[in-house]
């Protein structure tokens, strides 16, 4: 009894060993690459598309363009016009007022008509007032332009630098993939020639993937920095734009005082504020002035009929009703005195106006001293994380790689090892372009600072 079942017990593990070896056969013979084949075949290169460094366009060449073409800076300068045009109209005298009447009675043929000019005197200078109010209006919409004109410079700039850093990653993304695939053609003649294991050939096949999908997500968020930067600078999606590409090369940070004295010198922001500063006080003198006795002088003619229901004798003797017109000319002064209201009101929501557009303006150039500060510290540190890759980071890597790849080719390492090394100095490289990114933006940050709109104001 106990043989048999043993026997069966035998029997049964037999049965279980055969069926887990046909799995695992059954597993073992499902190619890898039979699923769809994105990366077999070499992707047109979207990187060339993007960046031509001979012919492509600088930071400042997209600067200008957006200058030229962006619609909301296009807006912006017709405020200047619209001021313009309410500074003329505060120029202009006032215009004379005609009155006429007449009278007509009804149960006589009594008959009164009445012709007057006024002509407003604008005393106090009222009207310099005004024109004084329109000059600093224009002052503070050109200041406003080139506040808005340096805003989107530095904003430009800021887009450039992401759409070249994210252009850099798509090319050593696109890099990755030439040599996985061409690690994957080696490993696949040496399984056919009895020298691989069939299992690293389907790793090499996985990593090859892995690196296309990588190179659409990188293609994806270059287009999409592209579009951007076309946006900003008011180009139509359609419209082709290859940039230079070239990251900038690294300068001396400048002195914190002098960056800090010309900015609050040059800044346009700074200047608008002033300028509001200036037209509130221009304002609340316009309002002293209104608030004060005003006169206006008329003049007219008036002719009066009158008669009455009797008869007279006229001069040669006959009988005739009993008639006369009158002729009067008028004139005279009309004062409106200023005893009850006095623009009262108006002067105070003036003042405090005033008082207002001052704390903005010191508040201003607060956070004018504070950005100096931050954008000295930040470009000091961007220049320090490029010097650390380039003297500690970038060679050692290249040496490692260049270490492992002798040892593949040697057969000293696998096809995966290779591939992980890569791998690992194309992420060196990736964070050695979100530097060179920063350094970038920091230039840009330093211009929108300085109040910089074209690197040649500089000069």
């Amino acid at each position: 009894m106990k043989r048999k079942n043993c026997f069966r017990l035998s029997a049964a593990l037999l049965w279980l060993n055969c069926a887990a070896a046909l799995a695992l056969g059954q597993v073992a013979s499902v190619p890898v690459e039979s699923a769809p084949a994105p990366a077999s075949a070499a992707p047109i290169s979207v990187y060339a598309r993007l960046i031509d460094p001979a012919k492509g366009m600088t930071a400042d060449d997209l600067v200008r363009y957006a200058l030229e073409h962006n619609g909301e800076l296009l807006a912006a300068r017709r405020m200047i016009a619209e001021a313009q045009g309410r500074l003329r109209q505060a120029g202009l005298k006032a215009n004379p007022m005609l009155e006429t009447s007449g009278k007509q009675a009804v149960t006589t043929p009594d008959n009164n008509q009445m012709f007057s000019v006024e002509l407003p005197l604008e005393l106090g200078g009222r009207r310099q007032a005004r024109v004084l109010v329109g000059q600093r209006e224009v002052e503070m919409r050109q200041a406003e332009v080139r506040d808005f004109e340096r805003k989107l410079a530095a904003e430009v700039r800021m887009k450039y630098a992401d759409a070249i850093a994210t252009a850099r990653k798509l090319k050593l993304t696109e890099e990755l993939l030439e040599s996985t695939r061409n690690s994957h053609q080696l490993v696949q003649a040496r399984v056919e020639h009895g020298k691989s294991a069939v299992l690293e050939k389907n790793e090499v096949w996985v990593e090859l993937n892995r690196a296309d999908a990588a190179r659409l997500n990188v293609e994806s968020k270059a287009e999409i920095a592209l579009l951007e930067l076309k946006k900003v600078i008011g180009a139509p999606p359609e419209e082709q734009l290859e940039l230079r590409g070239e990251f900038a090369a690294v300068q001396p940070a400048p002195a914190a005082a002098e960056l800090l004295k010309q900015a609050l010198a040059m800044r346009p922001d700074l200047m608008t504020l002033r300028a509001a500063e200036r037209l509130a006080e221009a304002q609340i003198e316009q309002v002293r002035r209104e608030g004060r006795i005003e006169a206006s002088v008329f003049a007219g003619y008036e002719r009066m009929s009158n008669g009455y229901d009797v008869l007279g004798f006229n001069e040669a003797g006959r009988l005739t009703p009993v008639n006369a017109v009158f002729h009067y000319a008028t004139f005279g002064v009309r004062f409106t005195l200023p005893t009850r209201n006095k623009n009262q009101g108006m002067i105070e929501a003036a003042v405090a106006a005033a008082e207002a557009a001052r704390h903005r303006r010191e508040f201003a150039e607060l956070v004018v001293r504070n950005e100096v500060a931050s954008v000295t510290a930040r470009l000091e540190r961007a220049r320090a994380a490029l010097a650390v890759y380039r003297e500690r980071v970038l060679a050692p890597a290249q040496q490692n790689l260049d270490v492992v790849q002798k040892t593949y080719t040697l057969g000293y390492k696998t096809a995966l090892d290779y591939l992980t090394e890569q791998r690992r100095y194309i992420e060196v490289e990736n964070d050695y372009t979100e530097a060179l990114k920063e350094y970038l933006e920091a230039l840009a940050e330093l211009d929108r600072v300085a109040g910089v709109t074209l690197r040649e104001e500089k000069q």
